[in-house]
């Protein structure tokens, strides 16, 4: 039986289909499989590796570097006018998922009996490692999206699937990981997570790879070598200063991981200590991501009616108040405070998955925002400086959390024996840190993005007429 083609548009590509959306979403899911460990990785450092507090001073060099490497791997790229037989941002993907399979694993290795030296080059040679393979497959991952499809529908619609992707990766990770790698004492067993880290990596890889053989470049945005402006490093992040959607979506994505990524340590933290259950705490937070992927389906047609700025403030107001609730409510250390701490944060998530679900989107409108502005595509670098403030967030919350978890009683080589003062400290701290979170969404989103559902139209039909 012949092998069914696919339905060619105007241009003679292939027509945009689910098999993009389901695409895009599993090289989501791939980085996903890599990036979600990163939430264990502070339990893991200061609970099996007893670096305590050397850990967040050493977090926040790697994540300096994390980001500085996203700055030089996306100015590579913009940089590269080669002609490759796939496209130049797959190759690149192509290229970290191989590093990825050992990548993730470098970052916990088990040697909790070596000398304090030995640990603190253990962390960062192994962070640097998995950092340079995942940013080599994740700055060109973001940069293709708007290269799929110039459709603004076809964006949203990509941008859902890739939030679905990295929430169904996220989920899988939650629901497993804290049954493998604690034991019954709610403790963390550093062997288990080295193991789990290395499966990972070898499901990211193949996810990466159905991702590469099914995607469909269809905006061409390559030029001939001799015709091929200099790139210049320092014009382009002076374009990025200057452009208002990328500022705006960069701070409400900083402060979405601020946010997530510094209260995921005082979370375990407060599972271990305050509810006395580390085990369930996977399956809870998986729990309150289902409104996020309910939204999914309906994000294209809401897009189209009310506009991604539009709908993206209405989601960070439900948040701040989700957070306030979850903040003021007397959420007790038992079956019922579980439940309301869930409730709330089932709000919180609808309210956050409204932004999840169109930022990719955003930032692909912020590349043509460039482009609109100054005459130039710069994706790789407007992406990479998105990034770099992106995971600079992710180096500085948790640093900054450990640091106030410190002050307020944590003590990493107690494990789940924290004293219940502390406990209580977590079951605070939590929701003040998620409230700040949704605050600086509602700042970024609100007073500095300025592409509403008007000028998005306007500028995609300036463009179009430009192209044409």
């Amino acid at each position: 039986m012949a092998k069914k083609e696919r339905v060619l548009d105007a241009n003679g590509y292939p027509k945009f289909t689910m098999l993009d959306n389901i695409a895009y979403a599993a090289g989501d899911f791939g980085c996903n499989m890599s990036f979600a460990l990163k939430g264990t990785m502070a339990i893991f450092w200061t609970q099996f590796m007893g670096l305590e507090l050397w850990y967040s001073l050493l977090l926040v060099v790697v994540q300096v570097w994390d980001a500085v490497d996203d700055l030089l791997i996306g100015a590579i790229i913009d940089a590269d006018h080669h002609r490759y037989k796939r496209n130049k941002f797959l190759q690149y993907i192509w290229i970290g998922s191989i590093g990825l399979i050992i990548g993730g694993a470098c970052c916990f290795v088990p040697l909790p009996n070596a000398p304090l030296a030995a640990k603190c080059a253990i962390f960062v040679g192994g962070y640097v490692i998995w950092d340079a393979f995942y940013t080599v497959a994740n700055v060109p991952y973001g940069s293709l999206l708007g290269l799929i499809s110039e459709d603004p529908g076809d964006r949203a619609s990509l941008s859902a699937f890739r939030s679905v992707g990295s929430l169904v990766g996220n989920m899988a990770t939650m629901a497993i990981l804290p049954v493998l790698i604690y034991d019954a004492s709610n403790n963390i067993v550093g062997q288990r997570v080295f193991l789990a880290a290395l499966i990972m990596g070898f499901l990211g890889f193949l996810c990466f790879q159905f991702m590469i053989k099914n995607t469909v470049v269809r905006v061409n945005t390559d030029v001939k070598v001799d015709d091929a402006p200099r790139f210049n490093v320092i014009t382009a992040v002076v374009n990025f200063a200057k452009n208002r959607p990328a500022m705006g979506a960069t701070l409400a994505a900083m402060g979405m991981f601020l946010g997530m990524q510094g209260a995921s340590t005082a979370t375990a933290v407060m599972f271990q200590s305050y509810f006395k259950n580390a085990q369930i705490s996977g399956l809870v937070s998986m729990f309150t991501m289902i409104p996020m992927i309910l939204f999914t389906p309906l994000a294209r047609r809401m897009v189209n009616r009310y506009g991604k700025k539009e709908l993206s403030i209405v989601g960070a107001i439900v948040s701040c108040a989700a957070c306030t609730m979850m903040l003021i409510l007397p959420i007790t250390p038992d079956g019922k405070g579980i439940a309301m701490y869930m409730v709330c944060q089932l709000v919180n998530a609808l309210g956050l998955g409204v932004y999840s679900t169109v930022s990719w989107a955003m930032m692909g409108d912020a590349i043509d925002y460039n482009e609109w502005k100054t005459g130039t595509r710069e994706e790789g670098t407007v992406y990479a400086i998105h990034s770099f403030f992106r995971k600079l967030a992710q180096g500085l919350g948790p640093a900054a959390a450990l640091v106030v978890m410190t002050w307020l009683g944590y003590v990493g080589s107690l494990g789940a024996a924290q004293s219940p003062e502390t406990a209580l400290n977590m079951r605070y701290f939590v929701p003040a840190m998620t409230l700040f979170s949704a605050l600086l969404q509602l700042i970024g989103l609100g007073l500095i993005y300025n592409l509403d559902k008007k000028t998005t139209a306007v500028m995609k039909q300036e463009l179009d007429e430009r192209h044409a």
